[in-house]
């Protein structure tokens, strides 16, 4: 997949092309580049997808104190490379551009530009100015302009239909079994670990204490987790805490992210790992004592260990 940031768009060949922030990359979204896959194959043409950086929302200063996504800009490409797609153009956004009625964005960027030939919309999906660009306003663009557009029914699991916010709602109560299970994929964090108070190695837990690089990446609620850990691109077992650790902070204290990777050894200091949430344990509770904890850490490497047995899907 060939990746364009910028306005310079590169023309392609016949392509079909689809536009969205794809937080998450989940099973919706996997529906629809295989929509646009298939189209450009049948056209002899180029699959392309179009994106934006920052987050309108960021840049809109719409609630940005309280925003979260589920993937950064890096995992968001690496996703969408599996996918199949040829293209990604990453189109900078601004308030500037904020105000380009979609038609003109569609004509000034997409057909002048890359030469579209056919637009895949997905499932009652909006954007540009006022969130006017919807299927129904932009089939008059369409034949204005010599393109074609489809839209996509809603991709289901169960009831639920799959969309990025039920996901982000999954993964604050913590049910990233749900969560995982839309995304087709465990949902992961990537972050840099950094030194602790040693309380874990003092009771035979020695943990992992993760700084994520993204403020807006969305950490699961609080609580216990058996996960999968990948380190130089080789995966381990373990569980992982996430809250404010009362037992031994009983002043209070900052909320961290600390991973117990099961028999691993290494130093690994200043490095990076990636964090990737099979299920979750429990939630976070304060015991009487540190021994307490240490009884149901051990309970706890238990059941992680069987559920890291199994697959989910």
């Amino acid at each position: 997949m060939e990746v364009h940031s910028g306005t310079h768009l590169k023309r392609l060949q016949k392509p079909s092309v689809s536009i969205g922030i794809f937080d998450g990359v989940h099973r919706g979204h996997a529906a629809l580049f295989s929509k646009v896959n298939q189209r450009a194959t049948e056209m002899g043409g180029e699959s392309a997808i179009v994106t934006f950086s920052p987050h309108p929302r960021i840049v809109l200063g719409k609630n940005s104190d309280d925003l979260r996504f589920l993937t950064t800009l890096e995992e968001k490409i690496s996703l969408i490379r599996l996918n199949g797609i040829d293209h990604l153009f990453i189109i900078p956004f601004s308030k500037e551009f904020a105000q380009l009625p979609p038609c003109r964005f569609i004509k000034m960027y997409l057909v002048d530009r890359v030469g579209l030939r056919h637009l895949v919309f997905g499932f009652d999906h909006h954007f540009g100015y006022r969130r006017q660009g919807s299927y129904d306003n932009l089939r008059s663009c369409a034949d204005l302009y010599d393109f074609s557009i489809e839209q996509l029914a809603p991709v289901v699991d169960g009831k639920t239909r799959i969309s990025s916010t039920i996901i982000r709602e999954a993964l604050i109560h913590g049910d990233v079994r749900l969560a995982n299970r839309l995304l087709s994929y465990h949902y992961s964090l990537e972050g840099l670990v950094v030194g602790g108070s040693q309380v874990g190695r003092e009771i035979g837990f020695p943990t992992a204490n993760v700084e994520t690089g993204d403020k807006f990446k969305l950490i699961p609620a609080d609580g216990v987790y058996a996960v999968k850990v990948t380190f130089e691109e080789t995966d381990y077992i373990g569980m992982m805490n996430i809250g404010f650790k009362p037992t031994v902070n009983q002043n209070g204290g900052d909320k961290s992210l600390e991973v117990h990777i099961i028999d691993f050894e290494k130093d690994i200091y200043n490095k990076n790992i990636k964090i990737s949430f099979v299920d979750r344990i429990r939630e976070e509770r304060q015991f009487s004592s540190v021994e307490k904890l240490r009884k149901q850490l051990v309970e706890d490497r238990i059941i992680a260990v069987k559920i890291l047995s199994h697959k989910y899907f």
